[in-house]
């Protein structure tokens, strides 16, 4: 007899609770270190089918999904992760995308340990779900897809608005994904000569292989989205003419913070001295790494010392070793506890033989007949917390040493390129030269808003497309009230 509720009706029959699965994560097959030490190919190798099942089976589904709250744009995590254990992947697919148009570039690169995952219920007795492969997977089971049947969002009835944005990064992929979606004619400008800003210059093969980035942006293009390469807004064209001229109804910067920063040390000048800016952008974008294929070359160093302790100085370091460096140092002016760069990426440099010099500061660069020979860098201790929260380094004096060495690369940080800024006066920007938007990303200029690096500084990928979406959905309902 079937089962009744208090009214004596038939009442559904409950589906048996699956029993998640509380063992350690799933790890990461990935590339032998000494292999992929000599290669550009990708080194996590991504989950199968039935790792990525076993790792969606960890997830507890719980009732409050605090993960979700950890995501910076709100990824319903719980609801993708439960459409994986039903092996329904189409609909996890279209789950995630409702917020997030790059999950296979997402999944590579966003520090996931910081964000969502370190929110899950398991990260407070073990291990938490690996929310990131898990999108990674998804993202790459969507790009496996023959374009006709890839989840494209659904777009709009046309508004009969225009819309540019400047700058094809995070920021300004996730705006114009956004704005595409409700209806908006959406046109991207591109100082570079391939799309994916960041992306593309400044991550390399081995993290985020190109035709992932070239695969995520050809489903912006399905949706209508126009990119125009090749166009320095500030030379090109001016922020005014895009307006005035050319008619768009609203503008979204979002051109980053790729700026190199230097020490303004002694031998800075010296060849064999790069920023990681210059360095990665012509091995990433350029390819150098192919020459003479390739038309563009890059200094292939023997010794090579790093400066800095972030992601773009593991990427630097490591892609000095695949060019064929014999050592590689990594100089950084505090402890490893206190390297920003994510706990993978210096595992993943460790074991591939960078070297590690911590609490140590370059004071000069050596040089003869105008090519580096070596390094000079102090010893430091670290002090009291800075403003950060970080202990402050100090140097320690009498402690001068040398590290031999023929290229140094600068990774100590970026800031805003100042082209489009000179040729608009107008614009409002902060002290530090980015441009001052609230938290809509709305500037001192009407109809004009801006969100990524551009505004916070270097920061991560997800942070920026979650500033492009914000700008997007403001944009949206400032050109629906201008039209009242």
């Amino acid at each position: 007899m079937p089962p009744v509720d208090a009214s004596g009706n038939n009442a559904p029959e409950e589906k048996p609770r699956r029993k998640p699965s509380h063992g350690p994560r799933t790890p990461m097959p990935e590339a032998d270190a000494v292999e992929r030490a000599q290669n550009f190919d990708e080194v996590a190798l991504g989950y199968t089918e039935e790792q990525a099942r076993a790792e969606a089976e960890r997830c507890l589904q719980c009732r409050n999904a605090t993960c979700i709250e950890g995501c910076p744009v709100n990824i319903d995590i719980k609801s993708f992760i439960g459409h994986m254990i039903e092996g329904d992947y189409t609909d996890a697919v279209t789950v995630l995308k409702e917020r997030n148009a790059l999950p296979a570039v997402c999944g590579r690169v966003c520090p996931q340990e910081e964000q969502c995952e370190i929110a899950c219920v398991l990260a407070k007795k073990g291990d938490p779900v690996a929310i990131g492969r898990l999108e990674r997977w998804l993202g790459d089971f969507d790009l496996a897809c023959e374009i006709e049947h890839r989840c494209v969002p659904e777009v709009a009835e046309s508004s009969g608005f225009r819309c540019a944005i400047v700058g094809s990064g995070p920021a300004g992929l996730a705006c114009a994904g956004e704005l595409g979606r409700l209806g908006h004619s959406v046109t991207i400008f591109e100082s570079l000569h391939a799309p994916g800003g960041v992306l593309t210059y400044g991550i390399p093969e081995f993290r985020l292989p190109m035709h992932v980035v070239e695969a995520e942006i050809d489903m912006l293009s399905q949706m209508g989205v126009e990119i125009v390469l090749d166009t320095v807004i500030g030379a090109t064209m001016t922020l005014g003419e895009l307006t005035a001229e050319e008619g768009f109804d609203a503008v979204f910067i979002g051109s980053g913070a790729g700026l190199p920063v230097f020490m303004n040390i002694p031998g800075e000048n010296l060849n064999g001295v790069y920023s990681a800016n210059e360095f990665l952008t012509r091995v990433n974008l350029m390819r150098a790494y192919e020459f003479p294929k390739a038309d563009t070359p890059v200094w292939r160093g023997r010794k090579v010392a790093v400066v800095g302790g972030g992601n773009v100085a593991m990427d630097s370091a490591r892609t000095a070793l695949r060019l064929g460096a014999e050592e590689v140092f990594l100089a950084y002016r505090r402890s490893e506890d206190e390297m920003p760069a994510r706990i993978e990426e210096v595992h993943h440099a460790r074991e591939e033989g960078v070297e590690f010099k911590m609490l140590c500061a370059p004071v000069e660069i050596t040089g003869h007949d105008g090519f580096v020979t070596g390094l000079v860098a102090t010893r430091m201790e670290l002090g009291e917390p800075d403003a950060s929260g970080r202990r402050a380094p100090m140097c320690v004096m009498g402690s001068e040493f040398e590290i031999e060495c023929d290229t140094v690369i600068m990774a100590v940080g970026t800031r805003a390129n100042p082209i489009l800024s000179k040729a608009a006066p107008e614009l409002e920007l902060n002290k530090w030269g980015y441009i001052a938007a609230d938290d809509l990303g709305a500037t001192n200029l009407p109809g004009v808003y801006a969100g990524g690096d551009i505004v916070t500084g270097a920061a991560t990928v997800i942070l920026a497309m979650g500033a492009g979406k914000t700008s997007a959905i403001a944009m949206d309902a400032y050109l629906r009230d201008s039209s009242v």
